[in-house]
């Protein structure tokens, strides 16, 4: 039976991704009927393709599950302008084929992601039914099963609500386009590119790390995904040179944790983020350009400082791939890449009809070489393992709408932003302080789509009421909601590397926050200076950049111990203050960070001449 329901997952999955394709190339349905096709899709495959215990066989529950779902579906399709007239007036079916809805998002997210999402759910759910017993800040009057089912399932702002209409309408896509570049060997192609680009210099797989993780994570959208898919090669090369287990391992979490900041997919939350701010996706990736080559900028000052700590050389010449033969033998496949930037920032088009003619592409360029040509059985397993890696994002998003659905009927989201206002007694660097906690233990459990809704439908409000820029509000939150990934105790990015890496978790994780600590503060830098979302004058937009990225690199050098020469105690915690001052965006600070650092850059020349002398002088 197990077989036989096997097959009919992989039929439901070309479908779906078919379906998708489809809507990418013609223009999406109606809200409703995109909305619901999408998730009873992926409630189908899901119970087909999960068993209710893992390790388990799919069997005769999951076949009932598989039939709740499709009438579920159905239930809303066929009597849709019944529904949408009767608002507010559910009918007893209504409620009953709400309240099976409302249990398979639960059980797929069980299924899927794990239990902590569902537990944030049932959480929000029951804050409908008891808000009078609860405390004044957070009380309401409260709501019975009728109207919290009618809500969740009958309207467009519970579980049809904007988190899975961005999952049915752009994100799907992009993990369709994403299994085609797997199934194409495009991935091999961005590890070769950045191993032939960085690999012989110092230090160099773990800068093939963090360039190839950039690339890859950028569409991936889920950092330990891309931890076991480029971590699997970089992480053992690390460790040959000579990285410490640990550092190569965290090395990778941080580098794949930050290519969801990578424009211009930006693992597909950019369109998340587009729809919960009403900015344009364009805006989105523009303003997320300078934060994320921040990131990067540091990460990548920890690698090379460390690897001068360590005097580690890079690979051998004929361990790395020639940059203008990997260019000419594999670069053809990224062309599909260029194509979706091409209909995304010079067409124009809607980012799904850019995805659907960058798939197109992809599918077109792996048959110019026999060894990345799909052929009929590729090209059905690479629709089919789209669809199933939509998955998890589809189980949250669906979550998600359950507590944006509470949210949005108990007006919770204003009582939360208050409560963290008065918190901090209305201080701004208080509140950001406690936006950014509540973001971090979000994240550590969640899926960074789910992660980033909950906090920006709770606390955004927050920092806006402060004065805070909305694009500049949203990316904060959802810096730290990424970012989590590498913040014990639950650092699951981390916890990936350190698995491959053969290193202790917990100690991956510690050194994860301190090589990606640039990666706490960028998003403070950001908040209070809007130049580094690209906004304001052109001049000011560069300095604040230097600067920032002066700093960034300083700090990347005061946490390794490291400039020209080991630093001393008295010169690291001083070059730290120049990194924090540097990184304040203002002309006051910048001055007394030069004033500060004049010491410590001479004494460090005399340090690094005199190591250089002593080394001589061993060799002679």
């Amino acid at each position: 039976m197990s077989k036989v329901l096997s097959i009919i997952a992989i039929v439901f999955a070309v479908f779906m991704s078919l379906f998708h394709l489809y809507t990418g190339a013609v223009g999406s349905l109606d809200p409703w009927s995109q909305r619901v096709i999408h998730l009873t899709l992926g409630f189908v495959i899901a119970f087909l393709t999960y068993p209710v215990i893992k390790g388990k066989k799919v069997g005769v529950f999951e076949i009932v599950l598989t039939v709740l779902s499709l009438a579920s579906g159905l239930y809303i399709i066929i009597n849709m302008d019944a529904i949408i007239d009767r608002a507010g007036m559910p009918s007893t079916w209504d409620i009953v084929f709400g309240a099976v809805t409302i249990l398979l998002v639960l059980e797929m997210t069980r299924r899927i992601i794990g239990l902590a999402l569902v537990i944030v759910s049932v959480l929000f759910l029951l804050y409908c039914f008891f808000g009078p017993y609860l405390p004044e800040a957070i009380a309401h009057r409260g709501y019975d099963i009728e109207r919290v089912t009618a809500h969740m399932y009958t309207t467009l702002e519970g579980i049809y609500g904007v988190p899975i209409g961005v999952s049915a309408t752009f994100v799907i896509l992009f993990v369709i386009f994403g299994a085609f570049l797997e199934a194409t060997k495009t991935g091999d192609f961005f590890i070769n590119i950045a191993n032939s680009i960085a690999g012989r210099a110092r230090g160099g797989p773990a800068k093939v790390a963090v360039i190839s993780s950039a690339f890859f994570g950028t569409i991936s959208g889920s950092a330990v995904a891309n931890v076991v898919g480029t971590g699997t090669y970089t992480i053992p090369l690390m460790k040959r040179t000579g990285y410490a287990p640990h550092f190569a391992a965290s090395v990778e979490a941080v580098a794949s944790s930050g290519g969801q900041l990578m424009p211009p997919v930006m693992g597909a939350a950019a369109f998340v983020i587009s729809e919960m701010t009403g900015e344009s996706y364009l805006k989105i990736c523009l303003a997320a350009v300078i934060p994320s080559l921040l990131y990067y900028m540091g990460l990548f000052s920890a690698v090379h400082v460390e690897a001068r700590r360590i005097s580690l050389r890079g690979l051998r010449d004929d361990e790395v791939p020639p940059f203008w033969g990997t260019l000419k033998s594999q670069g053809y496949l990224a062309i599909s890449a260029l194509v979706l930037i091409y209909f995304l920032a010079v067409q124009l088009t809607s980012p799904s009809f850019a995805a659907f003619w960058a798939i197109i592409a992809s599918i077109i360029l792996s048959s110019i070489k026999r060894d990345t040509r799909l052929n009929l059985p590729g090209l059905i397993k690479a629709l089919e393992m789209g669809a199933k890696g939509a998955l998890s994002v589809v189980a949250a998003c669906a979550a998600a709408g359950i507590v944006v659905g509470v949210v949005t009927l108990t007006g919770l989201g204003l009582k939360f932003s208050g409560a963290i206002i008065t918190l901090a007694h209305g201080n701004i660097y208080l509140t950001l302080f406690f936006t950014m906690i509540s973001s971090l233990i979000l994240g550590m459990g969640l899926p960074t789509t789910a992660a980033y809704i909950i906090c920006a439908i709770l606390a955004v409000p927050a920092l806006t009421n402060l004065g805070i820029n909305v694009l500049g509000a949203h990316l904060f939150v959802f810096y730290f909601a990424i970012i989590s990934a590498i913040t014990p105790p639950v650092a699951l990015a981390a916890y990936a590397g350190a698995g491959i890496a053969k290193s202790d978790p917990m100690k991956t994780g510690w050194t994860a926050c301190r090589i990606g600590l640039a990666a706490f503060i960028v998003p403070y830098m950001f908040v209070f200076n809007p130049a580094l979302l690209m906004q304001g004058n052109i001049l000011q937009i560069v300095w604040v950049s230097l600067t920032a990225l002066l700093g960034t690199i300083f700090l990347a050098c005061s946490t390794i111990g490291w400039l020209f020469a080991p630093l001393s105690k008295w010169e690291r915690p001083l070059l730290f203050i120049t990194s924090i001052l540097l990184i304040e965006p203002r002309v006051i600070t910048d001055i007394i960070a030069l004033v500060i650092f004049v010491p410590v850059f001479f004494n460090q020349l005399r340090l690094a001449r005199h190591r250089r002398v002593t080394e001589k002088a061993n060799i002679g």
